[in-house]
């Protein structure tokens, strides 16, 4: 579902199949089968799993617009963010990432691009799930209540007005 399209898919795919090469097609018991979110090489676990086995915290902390540009930092699981969100930031341009020189407007690209690579983790992760909820919840009360439930209730208020 992802929606910003990759800068360069081609760098995108090489990662992807090296990764996948490297890791193999391991599925953990939890379920989780992207290979960046493998603990190592060797681990039969994904980096969450394996981090709670040792009682470790189950987060990363996100640096949004890469740490050479910004000191903005999110807590995200370790899975997302070794397999979403620091890859969409190797996408970026590598003058941009790394900023070596400290430019003011890489560092502004930079936040612009984490912006909304996280905007986009964050609608992937709350907003779309809870639309689906709603969604479900909808069709239930419409079979269970008739096609139009919400006549006689308080939330009549929010249909559309039409």
């Amino acid at each position: 579902m992802r929606r910003i399209p990759k800068r360069d898919p081609s760098a995108a795919f090489v990662r992807e199949a090296i990764a996948k090469r490297r890791i193999g097609a391991k599925k953990c018991v939890c379920g989780e089968t992207r290979p960046p979110a493998f603990a190592s090489r060797d681990s039969k676990r994904c980096a969450e799993c394996e981090r709670r086995r040792r009682g470790r915290k189950l987060t990363d902390n996100h640096h949004v617009a890469g740490k050479a540009n910004h000191k903005t930092r999110i807590p995200v699981p370790v899975n997302d963010h070794r397999a979403l969100l620091s890859l969409d930031q190797m996408d970026w341009p590598k003058e941009t990432f790394q900023n070596p020189d400290g430019s003011p407007l890489l560092a502004s690209a930079a936040r612009k691009r984490g912006f909304a690579s996280t905007s986009v983790y964050l609608i992937e992760r709350l907003l779309i799930p809870d639309a689906e909820m709603l969604e479900a919840l909808d069709a239930y009360l419409v079979r269970t209540l008739g096609q139009k439930w919400w006549l006689n209730t308080e939330l009549k208020q929010f249909a559309p007005k039409r």
